[in-house]
């Protein structure tokens, strides 16, 4: 490799770093500080996207990162810029999101300063401290490559999550020597794979298990190891078990999975001698993995453990097998052990008539509830998703919305989006804009959501219409906080203050949508959802699909709310039956 060195812009330098990561897009509102990296990058072919507020672009990061398993880069300008990515690193930290914030700031020498009344300039640094797993400032521009490279290292060592740089003015418009770049293998962990002696023993507990089962999270898909898993459960041939944030399936094995707290998952787990964990942090959603469903059967079952952060091992449950690395490496090792073996079905025929039974009660609910006005949610959900094309990317947001789309969807997919991990509102429009710039022209992209989240980034409708990602939204709406008034009913009866009605049945969001130069529809009638998504998919334009929900339905008879009340407790392994 040669030392020479060029000498460039720091901005530029930046931009190089990145780009030896595979990233080319990059999120922010353009000002001073940032002009240089932003004219820069466009003139070397980036994808440069302005939010209408960083909160909303750092969500966007993360729909990107969703869907193509490479960090998202956001921006945010000094004081107010930085304050408003306060959230949205918050939120990353918890959906254990990679995000890369650069914050600007004002030169260095204010940092000792004694003097008050200094604009925009404020400590930043101290804000983000808890949230992320880095914090580098460039005090010096010969710093830049170590920040950025240590930055990525732990952005992606381990369990992976959000990291700042400070990026003060003093370097917007300086010029620097640098050398070569260095690649990312020189100086992270890439691809690191399990211990040989730890694959051995899982592929033989996994081999000679009268009951195996697989145990899969969101991690799977995050890191885009669909395939990878997808060939391993095809070697094993046995049953996947989903947890809940894992919402999306793997479509070539999706016969032979079902979702946690499932009868035929129940039933399955009472019957598992090895449980396979792959991509999931065994967390409260599923009872640590020791109470509950957990606590039947045969309770003396093998764990094997596929986990990228070593620190992790043995602390929501014992495991019996570990296997440290990342998901991508390893399950291609278990994979080619367990083909070199051979196994045999182990797929019970009990299983997939109980999934195919869930099935059946989803129909027979289908048929037996009135297409009445104001809809119900089961019908808003399955005529806007039974129309949409095969592996559609699915987002998610909203409470009451969100719940009746994960349990009713109709639409065979890979991939859906949402906020598993902290359940927060208004990620759903811009995980969509994300998910849109990863998937190009390949693959449409479908919001489902309730109104109360869709309006906390509606104005990136008309980023949607301006970067021309002709995104689907269809809004449930009934005109209230909908999961917050199941919440209030069950505690204090039908007194719930500032939850229902609170804006009025005059908000027509279809027509918002238009006056962004977008698609809109309004539709009151459940047979004609199916028509005005089919409509709005055709506009090649963003879109929104506005359906009035029964409020009452869509709060009271929310599913799986009694699942949720058996972890979201004081102790959280979740009570007995």
């Amino acid at each position: 490799m040669s030392d020479q060195k060029m000498e460039m812009l720091v901005p530029q330098r930046m931009l190089e770093l990145l780009e030896a990561e595979g990233i080319k897009t990059l999120f922010g509102i353009p000002d001073p500080c940032f002009v240089s990296m932003f004219v820069t990058a466009e003139q070397r072919g980036w994808r440069v996207i302005a939010p209408h507020h960083e909160q909303a672009g750092a969500f966007m990061a993360d729909g990107l990162w969703r869907m193509t398993g490479k960090p998202g880069v956001i921006i945010g300008n000094e004081g107010p810029g930085v304050a408003n990515l306060l959230p949205a690193a918050v939120s990353a930290a918890k959906e254990n999101t990679p995000t890369i914030f650069i914050g600007g700031q004002r030169e260095r020498h204010f940092d000792q300063q004694v003097r008050r009344g200094r604009f925009q300039y404020t400590p930043q640094v101290k804000y983000f401290e808890a949230a992320m797993k880095y914090i580098g400032t460039i005090e010096y521009a010969d710093q830049v490559d170590e920040i950025f490279h240590e930055a990525f290292r732990r952005a992606l060592s381990g369990t992976p999550g959000p990291v700042y740089i400070e990026y003060p003015q003093d370097h917007a418009f300086a010029m620097k020597s640098f050398g070569p770049i260095v690649p990312p293998e020189r100086y992270r962990l890439v691809n690191q794979r399990a211990d040989a002696q730890s694959i051995e023993t899982a592929v033989k507990l996994l081999t000679e298990a009268d009951q195996p089962m697989i145990f899969l999270g969101t991690g799977v898909f995050a890191s885009r190891a669909h395939e990878q898993a997808t060939a391993l459960v095809k070697a094993l041939d046995c049953p996947v078990i989903q947890t809940p944030g894992a919402n999306a399936r793997l479509l070539d094995v999706a016969d032979q999975s079902t979702a946690y707290a499932s009868n035929a998952a129940n039933d399955l787990i009472a019957s598992a001698d090895v449980v396979l964990a792959i991509g999931t942090e065994i967390g409260e959603p599923v009872h640590y993995g020791q109470g509950r469903h957990w606590a039947k059967g045969k309770t003396d079952r093998k764990w094997i453990y596929v986990e990228r952060d070593p620190t992790a091992i043995g602390v929501n449950r014992p495991i019996d097998v570990p296997l440290v690395g990342d998901l991508r490496a390893i399950l291609p090792q278990l994979t080619d052990a367990i083909a070199k073996k051979g196994s045999v079905s182990r797929v019970p025929a009990r299983f997939r008539k109980m999934i195919e039974e869930a099935e059946q009660e989803i129909v027979s609910a289908l048929e037996m509830t009135p297409k009445g006005s104001p809809i119900h949610p089961l019908h808003f959900v399955a005529e806007a998703t039974k129309v949409l094309p095969r592996d559609t990317v699915i987002i998610r947001d909203g409470g009451a919305a969100n719940i009746w789309t994960g349990a009713i969807n109709r639409c065979p997919t890979s991939d859906i989006l949402w906020s598993g991990n902290f359940g927060h509102l208004g990620t759903g429009l811009p995980h969509a804009l994300g998910a849109q710039l990863a998937v190009g022209k390949s693959r449409r992209v479908v919001l489902m959501t309730g109104d109360s989240s869709f309006l906390f980034h509606i104005s990136e409708l008309e980023t949607a219409v301006r970067k021309n990602l002709p995104i689907v939204a269809v809004v449930a709406c009934d005109y209230s906080w909908g999961l917050e008034v199941k919440v209030y009913h069950s505690v204090y009866g039908d007194q719930s203050p500032e939850t229902e009605a609170h804006w009025g049945k005059q908000l027509r969001l279809d027509k918002i949508a238009e006056g962004f130069g977008a698609h809109g529809e309004y539709v009151e009638r459940a047979e004609d959802i199916g028509a005005a998504v089919e409509r709005a998919l055709a506009s090649g334009k963003p879109a929104v699909v506005q359906v009035p929900v029964d409020p009452n339905a869509n709060a009271l008879e929310v599913p799986g709310f009694e699942e949720f009340a058996t972890w979201y407790g004081e102790k959280g392994y979740g009570k007995d039956d």
